[in-house]
């Protein structure tokens, strides 16, 4: 459905640190600077990426916006977390745990990056 997501942060090397760590827990390698400066995760499915807002005024989060990273499993969502908190990221909701609902059960570990963007590690139970 989507062919890639950007995120502003006003401090790209320090988001890819925090993203890196979190999302290499998941298999995926160190994201990659352009000339530009932006930072890109990159697999076969689609891209994650980081900028500084090209209108020169400081990133923001949007305010109801959730990121969500598919995890392999509940193991894998708990070193995303772990990761993610030893590396700048912030606690935002409850402790990572199955939550059920009228989609079924999941298993979430939400944080704030570093930029103050809200991302989730997500398993479907199912």
């Amino acid at each position: 459905m989507f062919s890639h997501i950007m995120v502003g942060a006003n401090d790209v090397q320090e988001a890819k640190k925090f993203y890196d760590a979190v999302l290499g827990t998941m298999g995926y390698k160190p994201g990659v600077i352009d000339e530009k400066g932006r930072c890109f995760y990159m697999n076969k499915r689609g891209v994650f990426a980081i900028t500084k807002p090209i209108n020169g005024e400081p990133s923001s989060v949007g305010n109801g916006s959730t990121i969500g990273f598919q995890a392999s499993d509940p193991e894998t969502a708990d070193a995303w977390y772990k990761a993610g908190l030893e590396n700048g990221g912030v606690v935002c909701e409850d402790p990572p745990g199955i939550r059920e609902g009228a989609i079924g059960k999941l298993y979430l570990a939400y944080l704030r990056d570093p930029s103050g963007n809200k991302v989730c590690a997500l398993h479907n139970m199912r």
